[in-house]
């Protein structure tokens, strides 16, 4: 994916809305395509890479590895390198990243709710 350029008017609006409300970063976060449900293939107890790939079968290996980098480094996941023949990478929630699930749950019911007329 690329990045925004560093000089751009979008890079500006973004940092603007982000440093006003912690939410703004999120959402931009989560509208990331595939990171909910990353999220929620790893809260279901798919932990490896292959088994998350297995689950969402139209992501490529490239994406999956950048959001899965994006979701570590904004603490919602852990990466844990386990030494072993061969060496097997597993991922869990962190804390944060259950809390954060279980938000998302709530919003993903109201979205069907909305969905459904009620």
């Amino acid at each position: 994916m690329a990045e925004r350029k560093i000089n751009s008017t979008n890079y500006f609006n973004q940092a603007y809305l982000e440093e006003k409300c912690a939410l703004n970063e999120l959402l931009f976060l989560l509208s990331k395509r595939w990171v909910t449900e990353i999220l929620f293939c790893i809260e279901d107890g798919n932990n490896r890479f292959s088994c998350i790939k297995e689950e969402l079968k139209h992501i490529s290996d490239q994406v999956l590895a950048d959001r899965l980098k994006l979701l570590e480094a904004s603490g919602f996941v852990n990466r844990e390198l386990c030494y072993e023949v061969p060496p097997k990478v597993t991922y869990s929630l962190t804390e944060r990243g259950a809390e954060l699930c279980r938000s998302l749950e709530v919003l993903c019911d109201f979205a069907e709710a909305k969905k459904q007329g009620n």
